[in-house]
This record gives C-alpha cells, structure tokens and sequence, in this order.
C-alpha cells in the first residue's frame, strides 16, 4: 500500500469537534444553495464558497485525530503529549505539587497542529485539578501560572511523579481532560484535547534523561522527551 494512502486512512476527526464541524457544513450547504437558485448573478455564491469555505476547512484540519501506536519498549518512557514546537527546556523550582527542582519542557501549539493530547507515560493518575484563568499567549512563561489550565499529576510505573499541565492560549477557550483520579494510564491514550491554540508542559524529575531540544518539533504519542532513571 503506498504510504500516503496509509497515512490518510490513519487519520480522523476528533469527536470534540463533531457538533461545530456539522453545524458549520449544514450552514454552508444551506446559504449556498439559496444563494445559487435565489440570485441570477453567480459571483456572490462563489465569494460566499470561499469566505466560508477557507475557515470551515481550517477547522477540519484542527480538528484531525490521528490513530497512532507508540513503537519501542514504554518502559521509563516519557513521549510527547502534543504536536508542536519545544518552547522551554530549563530546569524550574515546582513548588505546588513537588517541592523540589523540576526539569521543564513546555511544547506550543499552533492553529495548524493536531490539537489532540496523549498520555505522556504509562502509570496511574493522582490527580487532576483545573483553573480558571487568563488567556495570554501561549508561549509566554506567564502563561503556565496565569492562564486557564488543568494539571494531571501521574505516577509513573517506576514510582515517579509527573505533572503534565494543559494551558490555554489566546484563543483556546475549552480545556478538556479525560483522566480521572485512580485511572490507570497508558501511551497511545488520549488525555485530552485543547480547542484552538494552546500549550502543554511537562515537569519531570531532575534526573530524568531529556531528549529534547529548544524549537525541535514534536510528534504526539510518537517523539520520545526522555527516560525517567529506573
């Protein structure tokens, strides 16, 4: 099978965004059809089509949710909860759950990324807490502290603790999280999914092993951040 007909046959839309792309398509179809029988002179059907049409078919492609299965072992493995570009690898104090110094990775999401986020590690969930909070850009430091956000702290098969946290951005107005406290957690699992432009960072132990550089881009459920220490 030629790989790109793979490739598409392993993407789909995420249900979060089933009723909006719906909606949206039933709107189009709906004004279009009127304007084409209503109006003799075609050009404003064609202008709607494509006022329309470019923002309907950005949101599809926000919306895509690939099916992906991590390859290699997962034990100790931390991969990637989002697509995206690394914005902070820098080692910061985490005095809310840990109390100690973390090492940090925080991967932005642009309009154009797969919005989807996985499970960084296999384990079970501790806890999981969501804020109320601001809508700065995503990529400024503030952004962790100030903006709306929700925070899931695993403890990973070895005994170490996580926090992956999930900020919205400028334009993000929904967080959504799907880990629940004494869930058993996996790779390859959804944690959630961000509506619209987002963040999530990653505070892992300080002597976890970081693969991971400034402005490398990553690839959820696929790119490897590092290995926590047996």
């Amino acid at each position: 099978m030629d790989k790109r007909i793979k490739k598409i046959k392993n993407i789909r839309l995420h249900h979060e965004g089933a009723d909006l792309l719906m909606v949206g398509l039933a709107f189009v179809v709906l004004v279009g059809i009127i304007l084409w029988f209503s109006i003799e002179n075609k050009i404003p059907f064609y202008t709607f089509l494509v006022l329309c049409g470019i923002p309907y078919c950005i949101a599809v492609n926000f919306f895509r949710c690939p099916i992906r299965r991590f390859e290699g072992d997962t034990d100790n493995i931390i991969v990637a909860p989002a697509d995206g570009k690394i914005v902070v690898v820098e080692e910061v104090f985490e005095d809310k759950y840990f109390h100690e110094p973390r090492q940090m990775v925080s991967i932005f999401m642009s309009l154009w990324n797969v919005h989807a986020n996985w499970f960084p590690c296999e384990g079970v969930v501790e806890q999981v807490n969501h804020y109320n909070g601001n809508f700065h850009k995503a990529w400024l430091p503030k952004a962790s502290e100030e903006n709306e956000r929700a925070e899931v702290v695993i403890k990973a098969e070895n005994g170490q603790r996580i926090l992956c946290r999930q900020v919205a951005g400028a334009v993000a107005r929904r967080i959504v999280t799907y880990a629940k406290p004494k869930d058993d957690c996996y790779i390859d699992e959804h944690l959630g999914f961000i509506k619209f432009g987002s963040r999530v960072d990653l505070y892992l132990p300080i002597d976890a092993e970081v693969n991971v550089k400034m402005d490398e881009h990553t690839t959820g459920n696929v790119t490897v951040i590092g290995k926590l220490k047996n």
